[in-house]
């Protein structure tokens, strides 16, 4: 049945409210609506939330999940009700955030410490049980670090986060250019300046350059900055530019 048309602000935002059937453009509103919201919740959460997903991570995600998964399907359920319950979620998930930084009981229980999995070539098969893994599960995890072989290695600590960190044997360890008194240049960030034809201006101006200075750099290699696929800086302004003619000639 069609709704009718109300002509008011409050039929606009019909698509918040629980109702028995719903249009095609309230669906549509309402998943905008939700995503916005989401990505607003995201931010406010952290970047640690979504990258190093830990105990307290854990819990909020599978509830925001749940949360905001139902009224994004089900029209009986308005989108008020449980937006303000993730609000409600996301400030318990910052005071618990804060709380955990000043209260040392709290925060060994939401962050414990690493757990020892290897202690100079030995394994720890108590922290293992603890822990829930497997001696197959860590092997693998050690050929991603390329390490063949549970007898080179230091130590293993199995972080909160669930990463696995692993410190070689000082004999098994690569030989830095510093161990054989070997002179090196200064460490330089390369940055690109231009992505596919489009300027990076901020970055440009980070390193004391401007949009001028880029396209005379450019002409003095017979291109144009629609033509540069990738263009780099470093931190001594020194710039390397690759072209679709310079990917033609490797072709």
């Amino acid at each position: 049945m069609q709704k009718p048309l109300e002509g008011t602000a409050l039929s606009v935002l019909d698509f918040y409210r629980s109702q028995m059937s719903m249009t095609s453009l309230d669906w549509g509103l309402r998943a905008v609506a939700g995503y916005l919201f989401l990505v607003v919740t995201a931010k406010a959460l952290g970047q640690r939330s979504i990258w190093q997903l830990r105990y307290l991570d854990f819990i909020i995600a599978l509830l925001l999940g749940d949360i905001l998964a139902n009224p994004l399907s089900d029209p009986n359920i308005g989108l008020i009700g449980p937006m303000i319950t993730t609000i409600v979620l996301v400030a318990l998930y910052t005071a618990t955030s804060w709380l955990g930084m000043k209260w040392n009981l709290l925060k060994h229980f939401l962050d414990p410490p690493p757990l020892v999995f290897i202690r100079h070539g030995r394994l720890q098969m108590k922290n293992l049980r603890k822990a829930r893994i497997s001696v197959d599960h860590l092997f693998s995890e050690l050929r991603k670090l390329q390490v063949d072989d549970v007898a080179k290695v230091a130590l293993a600590l199995w972080e909160p986060g669930g990463v696995i960190s692993v410190f070689l044997e000082t004999p098994h360890q690569a030989v830095t250019a510093q161990d054989l008194n070997i002179q090196t240049t200064p460490f330089s960030l390369i940055k690109p300046i231009i992505v596919e034809g489009a300027s990076e201006e901020e970055t440009l101006a980070q390193h004391g350059k401007d949009l001028a200075w880029l396209q005379t750099e450019i002409a003095a290699r017979h291109t144009t900055m629609a033509n540069v696929v990738l263009a780099t800086i470093d931190d001594q302004g020194r710039i390397r530019i690759e072209s679709e003619k310079d990917e033609q000639t490797l072709h």
